[in-house]
């Protein structure tokens, strides 16, 4: 059963929920949170996974808000046994234990003997029950001035499910023969049903501490960043395989805006000869004129990345990005560097992964050629010298680092003549505006000769496509 307000203050609950949902980067419209309202009143409030989907079902539009979702539903929406009177919080006091044991040393194995039961049984909602129980008897810390603390750590390190694999195989497989597509199927099963108990344990200490803390302060600490809005210089694996998908889209986007500040309008030239011929029937007067047909082409890309590694989340992204452009714009060449620079377009090959490009790069790419630290000045004089014809009046010219140059000269004359040769011009700082022009940081210099734009994340990439 699940943990229900009053109705009387069910609307106001839901609001909350909703705010908290669209304060986690997750975008809800006012239709949106209409669509959740009537929800409340076509599932069964006493059913809490159908409540669960109907609202993912109107508030989410990506599959990769899910996880984010479900914390904050956990939170909002707890399991419990009993309705809660309006304005109060569900303790979980008052439940039936799924256990019926003496408080002793032996409480932590006969509890494993329980798991072990709970997970070869499969009952989803009797191991939700169990892991309260669970935290309830093994979970508890040193209590705090705010209250009692709760940890999942203590749980899991009691109970230990990782090491009842085997046996939930046993009890899973029977007689069958090991080594087929039976035992393949109970393996994964059995990652499934821990997996799951892990996370029940994890969403049972969240609840506890938001009834002693509040459930908008855990939510901050509890809710990992969607992957658009995951900093890049702090992107993990698992984040960079989400911004791969998003890559493409904003490349496409990017090229259409691009070349749309090439077009000077719809139409070409004035076509005289047909402007005097459609003259002769006003008249002489040129009231209808009449222009030859634009030809729009592709634009034309240079990057230039820094690859040091203080900025390595940022510059995997680049240079996923560089690999999607180069399907939309008619001639992309990439160049990267640290303290030297090197043409890295031949690397970006159609169909290599990019992960590959990238290790060839390390090894390959003939970027370093002092110490490793960056040098902006030097990589953009490198690049002037050998590359200087890269840049000209159909060129759009995109600069990604994060402009630190460990206190040597920027390069910023050098800089600005690029930029003066280029059709557009743009600079992607993957740091806050607020560091720009502390400690080695030049970025506030080389905003005043090129558009400095902060790109944290994904978020905001999007945010520079869509004005440029």
């Amino acid at each position: 059963m699940t943990a229900v307000v009053g109705h009387g203050g069910l609307a106001g609950h839901l609001d909350g929920f909703v705010r908290a949902v669209r304060e986690a980067g997750i975008p809800v419209g006012i239709s949106q949170a209409v669509d959740a309202a009537e929800i409340l009143t076509v599932v069964d409030l006493l059913d809490r996974e159908q409540l669960r989907h109907g609202l993912a079902a109107v508030l989410l539009q990506r599959a990769a808000q899910r996880p984010t979702y479900d914390v904050l539903f956990d939170l909002w929406w707890p399991l419990g046994d009993r309705p809660v009177a309006d304005g109060a919080e569900d303790g979980g006091e008052g439940a039936q234990s799924t256990l019926d044991v003496p408080d002793d040393a032996a409480l932590a194995e006969l509890m494993r003997a329980e798991l072990l039961r709970l997970l070869t049984d499969g009952d989803p909602e009797e191991l939700r029950r169990f892991a309260r129980d669970a935290v309830d008897s093994l979970g508890q810390g040193q209590p705090t001035p705010s209250g009692q603390s709760y940890f999942s750590y203590r749980v899991l390190r009691a109970l230990s499910p990782d090491t009842l694999v085997a046996q939930l195989l046993a009890g899973l497989l029977g007689d069958a023969e090991r080594g087929g597509l039976a035992e393949q199927v109970a393996r994964q099963t059995v990652r499934e049903r821990v997996a799951a108990f892990k996370a029940a344990v994890e969403a049972e200490v969240r609840r506890r501490t938001a009834a002693e803390k509040g459930r908008d302060r855990v939510a901050k600490n509890a809710v990992r960043p969607l992957a658009d809005q995951v900093d890049f210089l702090r992107a993990q694996a698992a984040d960079l395989a989400e911004l791969r998908r998003a890559v493409t889209p904003l490349a496409r986007r990017l090229a259409v805006r691009l070349s749309a500040r090439r077009r000077l309008g719809r139409e070409g030239r004035l076509d005289f000869r047909k402007t005097v011929r459609a003259s002769l029937g006003t008249g002489g007067v040129p009231v209808v004129t009449h222009h030859r047909p634009r030809k729009v082409h592709k634009p034309e890309l240079v990057v230039l990345c820094d690859i040091s590694g203080s900025v390595a989340g940022f510059s995997h992204f680049t240079l996923m990005l560089t690999q999607a452009l180069r399907e939309h714009f008619s001639g992309v060449r990439a160049f990267a560097f640290v303290d030297s620079t090197d043409e890295v377009t031949r690397f970006f090959r159609p169909g290599v992964d990019v992960a590959d490009a990238i290790a060839r790069i390390g090894r390959e790419a003939q970027v370093v050629a002092y110490d490793g630290h960056s040098d902006y000045g030097t990589a953009f004089e490198v690049f002037a010298d050998r590359w200087a014809s890269a840049v000209g009046s159909k060129t759009s010219l995109l600069v990604l680092g994060d402009g630190r140059t460990n206190y040597r000269q920027p390069g910023v004359p050098v800089l600005a003549d690029l930029v003066r040769r280029a059709r557009s011009a743009h600079w992607l700082n993957p740091e806050p505006r607020r560091l720009w022009g502390s400690g080695d940081s030049a970025a506030d210099r080389y905003g005043e000769v090129i558009d400095m734009v902060e790109c944290r994340n994904a978020a905001q990439l999007t945010d520079f496509v869509t004005t440029l």
